[in-house]
């Protein structure tokens, strides 16, 4: 029997009917997404990684045209070739829901992560990808891969499943510094959430005449304050320091009024709300919603205790068990709505 249930597509029905009774009922309203990646181990016997064959040195110098042209036919043929999860994230923008979770990997695979001390710890198996609305803290939509993917690799397909199925529910999409990707950011124009990913530099030079927000800076390096959001022409607008007031140069032609700064300047950068103002602050706590819904896995519907071999079956135990972790929040919901109601017809 769990043979034959790990191999069919049951179970994600079955998420998706209780989702949709859930909002039926009011009891998922308009808020925003959080998303995370957590971890659990296999039961399979974990396997030694291959060891890399020595490759052959390479010719030094540059390639004749011809050889050039054909080196690079066969370079693109290999990419082309490969599965969409060994692409870059961007290529996933193109493909169908059903492709990215059809062909996500889900075979027990060695992991690797930083600790809350910076130190890497490691477990042979699997990664759940969770999205989760921020106030009702229902589960809307998961994907069990194997435990090396990138945690970005998985957003676009969340993404994409909750645009298709609960359209135009949600305002914004919540992500930790893991998830910094264009693509991502791209993905989330295009279904009109606001992204609130933290800023990972990678290996990038301080912009000169901007604070770490990238928020413009004076003449006294003193930031500009975010204002407003032009949704019409996907302005963000900076007005004058509140150290203007007293400034000897605020009267003076360097000293700009405001500045508007175009979305499409660079989506990472400039978001709506933007960096470092109290609304995308805001925002981010809300994401410690989903890290709650991680320790209730783990720690009460044993996440961590899968008792099968095979990914197939290892998904179904993921499903099973954020499956009866919305079952349950449902039924809290009600049982405290009817101790509402009855509460109110006793007063």
């Amino acid at each position: 029997m769990i043979t034959v249930i790990s191999e069919s597509n049951v179970m994600t029905h079955i998420h998706d009917e209780l989702i949709l009774l859930a909002i039926n009922e009011g009891h998922i309203s308009d808020e925003n997404i959080a998303f995370v990646a957590t971890h659990f181990e296999a039961r399979d016997r974990a396997q030694a990684s291959k060891k890399k064959e020595k490759q052959t040195p390479k010719k030094r110098g540059r390639k004749p045209k011809v050889e050039r042209e054909q080196w690079l036919k066969e370079k693109q043929a290999a990419e082309n070739a490969r599965p969409i999860y060994e692409k870059e994230i961007v290529h996933q923008l193109s493909e169908s829901v059903e492709t990215l979770y059809k062909e996500a990997p889900i075979e027990p695979k060695w992991g690797i992560k930083k600790n809350s001390d910076g130190k890497n710890t490691f477990w042979f198996g699997y990664k759940g990808h969770l999205a989760v609305s921020t106030k009702s803290q229902y589960i809307l939509t998961g994907i069990m891969t194997s435990g090396n993917l990138n945690d970005g690799k998985a957003a676009i397909p969340l993404l994409k499943k909750i645009d298709r199925d609960l359209p135009a529910l949600f305002t914004a999409g919540l992500f930790d510094a893991g998830y910094d990707y264009e693509p991502i950011y791209q993905q989330l124009t295009n279904q009109n959430l606001q992204a609130v990913i933290p800023y990972n530099q990678r290996n990038e030079r301080e912009v000169v005449g901007y604070d770490e927000h990238f928020a413009p800076t004076c003449v006294r390096e003193h930031s500009y304050r975010y204002d407003s959001f032009d949704q019409k022409y996907k302005t963000l607008k900076y007005t004058r320091p509140k150290e203007c007031t007293v400034c000897p140069l605020r009267l003076d032609s360097l000293c700009q009024m405001t500045f508007k700064i175009r979305q499409s300047t660079d989506i990472r950068k400039y978001t709506h709300p933007a960096r470092g103002s109290k609304k995308w602050n805001e925002l981010y706590k809300e994401r410690t919603a989903v890290e709650r819904v991680n320790a209730y896995l783990k720690e009460f519907f044993g996440l961590n205790n899968v008792r099968h071999r095979t990914g197939k079956k290892a998904r179904l135990h993921f499903q099973l068990v954020t499956l009866v972790y919305n079952a349950s929040k449902l039924a809290a919901d009600r049982i405290r709505l009817e101790m509402e109601q009855h509460s109110l017809k006793t007063a």
